[in-house]
């Protein structure tokens, strides 16, 4: 082809759409353009000569000269055939490489000037060297990568010319357009080999990453399939044992539990959303367990049963007395909210909080009222509670996390209408893990807890139909909040009568039966029971006295085995032979009337006490000492009682200076409660006086009441365990402060008709009465 060497040849041009032509390479085309069909048409009436180069974009249809690559490949064209569709197939053999100078002016179709660049033909041993390991590199890139065949192998291996062999191994690549040009562009035939080499290099690279992939890939499908068969082996395998399966046998499982409940539409949708989560979960997952917990709770809960309340006021009165003796204000109580219950049919359940000392039957009387109401009876204890989470529940993200003990007490109850006991509300603590008592707040707020939220649950649940019922022993204990929301029943301690009767009625019958006695294997008679009142128990409740009288029964049983034809019978004088000697001094404490000390009464979270206040006037320098565990309150009715007391020493015939010249001390030997305080302000004056001016003062009196500096008597709590304490140990006369004349109404008649009330209003008329000459005495 030596003569075309002028300055390019004409040609006609056909663009090539994502392929290329290599010289030596026989291959069929698929025309359709019209520009590319006149090319042809052209090149067929010339000497079959076209010359083909690609576009570097596959979708322009009328590609401009930008668009089209400068050096390309003169074919001749072979063969024509037109196809049905209009297309034109040709048969075209790449000869050599040209490179377009220009275009020329064409409208029909592309025309160039080009000119030819054979390629140099070069031998030396280091292009025979890069030809082999070509040869080399193509084998294995033949091995990885499946789409070329063995057989183009052997026909490559026989190709003598570097530049051809570079052509060919090229054209079998599968390569992106670029890197085909790239190669066809590079007219010297050792840099083409070392081109070459680099992209077979990268493929080689990229071919042994995708087989890495792939066998990875292959593994974790074989992993997972194999799973699927054993998981499927698995069922199979319950199936015949007649488990259901896994997590989906689970979820039909707390479905048909969830068709039995009534719900109500919001727990029902989350109920099912949770169960449809926990049958997607594999069984493998933790996070089952914890949605399973969680429905089963929720399916748990009484969101709608209740149980029908017996509004029969009649029974209910019984079987309220039948339990319980005394108690009339809080049986009371329950017997109207059975009658307003009956009226409007729906009633917020009340709050009842009811505060006594130790021993009086508060929680015995909740399970009454649950009796009395024919509803179920829940108890949570609430001493020494210190989390809110124990009220409120956790979180379920936690680990072991549960709801709240009122959530819990309500799945017990099993219905929304229980009667729940929250026993010992003032032993609640705080500290940093939350304060529980707020969290009671909205559990004791009649207004609020229809929506009780607990952490856990996380749905509003209705607790206004609930009748809670609280204990506590102090009412100070318990904070205001809380307090505020409660109506507060006082149960203030029983009289020795009632004692009597108590025992008589409940503890004896109950403790005979528990130590296996017949009735008539053991007769204790009404004085011995009051002497073990009197002398072996000094207490507010019958926790004690129901103790003592255990005692006897284990030892009248130990005597009835060693001899069971006997009765035992027990009066007040073989007591001692049980119980030993008596604990506490039945009567008054002094038994002569003494000059300087005076009985007071206090107030104690375990009833009333009596206590002894005894003072000393020493000459000295004017000290006053304060001793006995005394409270602020104390202390400061003590400096009351010593300012008054010198406020009218002239009128009552005590020296002016005593102050100055004697030491006084002040000792009340039983402990006094800060808050409260025995309200000791004119027992601690009569003392002092009666130390001063050397008179004596009646042992049959006890006395309560605060003192303000100029004598005035200032009313007290308490009065009624005060009043039961000075009965239990023998005083005759109180003296009152007589503000406190409307709480006589509450002290019971046989406590009345033992001992006199005397309201006094000024401390004279305290003095009147305690002090006495000493001539009577004598």
């Amino acid at each position: 082809m030596g003569h075309h060497k002028s300055k390019g040849r004409r040609f006609p041009l056909l663009p090539l759409r994502g392929i290329l032509v290599y010289p030596s390479m026989v291959l069929h085309l698929d025309v359709g353009r019209e520009k590319s069909v006149k090319a042809l048409d052209k090149a067929m009436v010339d000497d079959n000569l076209i010359l083909l180069c690609s576009q570097s974009e596959v979708n322009i249809e009328e590609p401009t000269q930008e668009d089209i690559f400068r050096i390309g490949t003169v074919a001749k064209v072979r063969q024509m055939l037109k196809l049905p569709n209009g297309t034109i197939r040709v048969l075209v053999e790449g000869l050599e490489r040209a490179e377009i100078i220009e275009y020329l002016d064409n409208e029909e179709f592309y025309e160039v000037l080009a000119e030819e660049r054979p390629e140099t033909e070069t031998s030396d041993s280091e292009v025979d060297a890069l030809m082999r390991t070509l040869l080399t590199q193509f084998e294995h890139y033949i091995n990885l990568s499946k789409k070329v065949t063995p057989e183009t192998l052997a026909a490559v291996s026989d190709i003598e010319e570097p530049g051809r062999l570079a052509d060919v191994i090229t054209s079998h690549l599968s390569l992106k357009i670029k890197e085909k040009q790239e190669i066809l562009e590079t007219i010297d035939v050792r840099a083409r080999l070392e081109k070459l080499l680099d992209i077979l290099n990268n493929e080689r690279e990229v071919l042994e990453l995708e087989r890495k992939i792939n066998q990875r890939v292959k593994k974790q499908m074989e992993k997972t399939q194999k799973e699927y068969y054993l998981r499927e082996q698995m069922k199979a395998i319950q199936k015949e044992l007649g488990d259901k399966e896994g997590r989906a046998g689970e979820a039909d499982e707390l479905r048909s539990q969830m068709e039995d409940k009534e719900l109500p539409e919001p727990v029902r949708e989350k109920v099912i959303k949770e169960i449809d989560r926990l049958e997607k979960m594999p069984a493998s997952s933790a996070e089952g367990g914890v949605i399973r917990n969680y429905v089963d709770w929720l399916l748990g809960l009484p969101w709608s049963e209740k149980t029908e309340d017996d509004l029969d006021l009649d029974k209910a009165e019984a079987i309220l007395n039948a339990d319980h003796y005394g108690l009339d204000k809080p049986k009371e109580r329950v017997l109207e909210y059975l009658a307003v219950q009956k009226l409007v049919k729906k009633l917020k359940g009340p709050i009842l909080c009811l505060v006594g000392p130790p021993g009086v039957g508060k929680t015995s009387l909740a399970r009454s009222i649950a009796r009395s109401l024919g509803r179920e009876f829940v108890r949570i204890s609430l001493g020494g509670v210190r989390d809110e989470a124990e009220i409120r529940g956790h979180r379920r993200t936690y680990v072991g996390a549960m709801p709240g003990r009122i959530i819990q007490g309500m799945k017990t109850a099993g219905s929304m209408n229980p009667v729940f006991l929250l026993d010992e509300i003032d032993k609640m603590a705080s500290d940093f893990r939350g304060d529980p008592s707020a969290a009671l707040l909205e559990v004791l707020d009649p207004e609020q807890n229809n929506t009780f939220s607990d952490h856990f649950i996380e749905l509003p649940f209705d607790l206004s139909n609930v009748m809670f019922v609280t204990t506590a022993n102090a009412i100070h204990n318990i904070p205001r909040p809380l307090l505020d929301r409660m109506e507060v029943l006082n149960i203030p301690g029983y009289t020795e009568l009632e004692k009597l009767e108590i025992a008589e009625r409940y503890l004896l019958p109950k403790q005979k039966k528990d130590h296996g006695l017949t009735e008539e294997q053991l007769i204790i008679n009404n004085e011995a029971i009051l002497k073990t009142i009197r002398e072996y128990t000094r207490e507010s409740g019958v926790r004690n006295l129901e103790q003592q009288i255990a005692a006897l029964c284990r030892k009248a049983a130990k005597q009835i085995v060693a001899n069971p034809e006997q009765a035992i019978v027990v009066g007040p004088d073989e007591i001692k032979d049980y119980l030993g000697v008596p604990r506490f001094r039945y009567g008054v404490a002094e038994l002569e009337d003494q000059i300087g000390t005076v009985t007071g009464l206090a107030w104690t979270e375990v009833g009333g006490e009596t206590l002894v206040i005894e003072v000393t006037v020493v000459p000295g320098s004017g000290k006053l000492t304060l001793t006995g565990k005394l409270g602020d309150v104390m202390k400061e009715s003590a400096q009351a009682a010593f300012s008054y007391t010198r406020s009218k020493a002239a009128e009552l015939g005590i020296p002016t200076d005593f102050h100055e010249k004697n030491d006084v001390h002040i000792h009340i030997p039983e402990g006094a409660i800060p808050k409260d305080g025995p309200s000791a302000g004119i027992t601690i004056a009569t003392a002092l006086i009666s130390a001063l001016t050397n008179r004596y003062v009646s042992k049959d009196i006890a006395m309560t009441g605060e003192i303000t500096l100029r004598g005035r008597v200032l009313p007290i709590g308490g009065l009624k365990e005060k009043s039961l304490a000075a009965h239990r140990a023998g005083y005759k006369k109180i003296l009152l402060p007589k503000d406190n004349e409307r709480d006589l109404k509450d002290i019971p008649d046989s406590v009345k008709h033992d001992v006199e009330f005397v309201p006094v209003s000024h401390m004279d008329q305290v003095l009147e009465h305690a002090l006495v000459q000493h001539s009577e005495v004598h």
